[in-house]
């Protein structure tokens, strides 16, 4: 017990959601470069080459440290040890030291030409290791942010201050989902709105720092209370942890859940341009109103689970939702974009469902002392499936759509040929050249993505004879075109007349362009179906173990 003997600086409301408020949004900034890769799949095929089997790859190396270094329980031991100051400072250089690396992969100033790495591209490996380092920081960067909020409101808001630092934080994934590709296609360059959210970290790690001063001012405060020992960690609490199958079943649901809404909302963007045909500047719009609606419905769904209880039966009705959503998303002739946007709501719902009574629940499955370590192991399980799941469904992409990746490709050799041959004319440096390749290869496939109606034919056959062709076409109608004085208006004459020439060739040979996502919507279906099986057996094991998901958590 801890006997009050002077006044501590939480004791201000002002001061403790001042707190909340720094580190809340040093968090918006980690969630924002976590999912700006997300809608930027169509550029990265479209100006880096890359294929869905790269992708996967890339967005799978979040859980390579975490989960095969244990880098994210030896993140909360750090925690444990050293405090939330410098846990909290150093997870965040990290973060921007690996959303430099992942910016400077991608950029041009990385340099062609070099040798695949473990048979993988050496942009996608130098990439996807950046992604893997910043995945150390955030994750433990949360990890620092839940200890902060249980410190400044234990005994106080924690509920609703939990809440709120989860939806602010969750802002940065709707930024992260619909701003990167508008920014992208305006500046030609898909590394841009990368470099925009390094430099968003390096202001949240500013803000960090000003919590600093607070967090060393509240324990001056609270310097002359006496505070009761707390019980050393040991290892019989790891093995009491997983020898409980209430924790089992909560780790499962999690990691079956979250499989089913992160890994989809990294290919939500591609889903709604591919499927729905919605413009590339305006398609990030749909999955973001999914983050947006969490922002106000966790909390809400919080309250009423500490008011009405009903714990299990909340993750039941959200684990059915997943199933709905993501058998809509499945059937090929749905493809409204406004039958998009109400499902993505939705499955807004459900992913405020699911955690508003998930997370509560652990405490009354797990003893206080060992929430801690309870709280690592589950969150390295769930990167299990951040890592596991995209790569995953990369694969099911590429199977399923076998030589679209090859055809895009083949498109941007098309289009660099007939610029190298204008190249003359045209006197670009070797940025501006690459821009300009990159800009009408995007501008032409988004064309032929969003006006085109046909399935597209899944054949490599002819594929040299169609860029010869595009090649061709290119040239001959670029012929015509007198050089001007400004430099700026004779390219934007080139790109124009590309895609006009290039949209042509494609439209008539009916070369696939579009990736048919019903088989990654049917696995992502499944997950919500095992999730649905497991939050039943929850429900069963609670009424058995007597755990209390199903009673309120305020008692009135």
């Amino acid at each position: 017990m801890t006997e009050k003997v002077s006044s501590s600086l939480r004791d201000s409301s002002v001061a403790r959601w001042t707190a909340l408020s720094i580190v809340s949004f040093t968090m918006f900034c980690g969630y924002f470069i976590a999912d700006a890769m997300s809608p930027l799949k169509p550029m990265l095929e479209s100006q880096l080459k890359w294929d869905n089997m790269d992708y996967g790859i890339f967005t799978s190396a979040y859980g390579w440290f975490n989960v095969f270094l244990l880098m994210l329980i030896l993140g909360g031991i750090l925690l444990d040890k050293t405090g939330v100051r410098f846990t909290g400072m150093l997870s965040t250089v990290v973060m921007i030291i690996g959303a430099s690396m992942k910016f400077f992969a991608i950029s041009h100033f990385f340099p062609e030409g070099m040798a695949p790495i473990f048979g993988i591209k050496a942009q996608v490996m130098f990439a996807a290791l950046g992604y893997a380092i910043f995945a150390v920081g955030v994750e433990t960067a949360g990890i620092t942010v839940s200890r902060i909020t249980v410190k400044w409101f234990k005994g106080k808001e924690m509920a609703l201050a939990m809440g709120m630092q989860v939806s602010f934080a969750r802002l940065g994934t709707l930024l992260a989902i619909a701003i990167p590709l508008p920014i992208a296609n305006y500046f030609g360059d898909v590394s841009i709105p990368i470099l925009f959210g390094v430099l968003l970290l390096c202001i949240g790690l500013i803000a960090y720092m000003v919590y600093v001063r607070m967090d060393i001012k509240l324990e001056a405060s609270e310097a002359q209370n006496v505070k009761e020992e707390e019980e050393p960690f040991k290892m019989a609490d790891v093995l009491t942890i997983i020898t409980n199958k209430g924790f089992w079943l909560i780790a499962l649901l999690c990691v079956l859940f979250y499989s089913a809404v992160f890994p989809w909302i990294k290919f939500a963007t591609d889903l709604v341009i591919n499927k729905y045909q919605v413009n590339p500047d305006l398609a990030g719009l749909i999955p973001s109103v999914l983050p947006l609606g969490t922002l106000f419905l966790t909390p809400f769904f919080g309250n009423l689970y500490d008011k009405k209880g009903k714990g299990a039966t909340i993750m039941i009705v959200g684990a059915v939702l997943l199933i709905f959503v993501h058998g809509i998303f499945s059937i090929p002739f749905l493809n409204n974009w406004i039958l998009a946007m109400a499902v993505t709501v939705v499955l807004g719902i459900a992913l405020s469902l699911v955690p508003s009574a998930m997370w509560p629940s652990v405490p009354k499955i797990i003893p206080e002392k060992q929430l801690g370590t309870a709280y690592a192991l589950i969150f390295w399980i769930q990167n299990w499936g951040l890592m596991g799941v995209p790569l995953l469904i990369g694969i099911v992409l590429s199977a399923s759509n076998p030589t679209v990746s090859h055809a895009k490709v083949v498109v941007k050799d098309a289009i660099t040929e007939t610029y190298t041959q204008m190249q003359p004319q045209l006197h670009l440096n070797k940025i501006d050249f690459d821009i300009a390749v990159d800009k009408t290869t995007t501008r032409l496939i988004n064309q032929v993505l969003v006006n085109t109606e046909y399935e597209g034919i899944q054949d490599t056959t002819g594929f040299a004879g169609f860029k010869n062709k595009l090649i061709a076409v290119n040239l001959q109608s670029v012929k015509n075109i007198q050089p001007l004085q400004q430099k700026n208006k004779l390219k934007q004459q080139v790109e124009d007349a590309c895609v006009k020439a290039s949209y042509n060739v494609i439209d008539k040979q009916k070369i696939a362009l579009r990736y048919d996502y019903t088989k990654a919507n049917l696995i992502f279906m499944i997950f919500g179906v095992l999730a649905f099986i497991v939050a039943f057996m929850l429900k069963a094991e609670d009424k058995k173990k007597g755990y209390g998901l199903e009673l309120p958590n305020k008692i009135e």
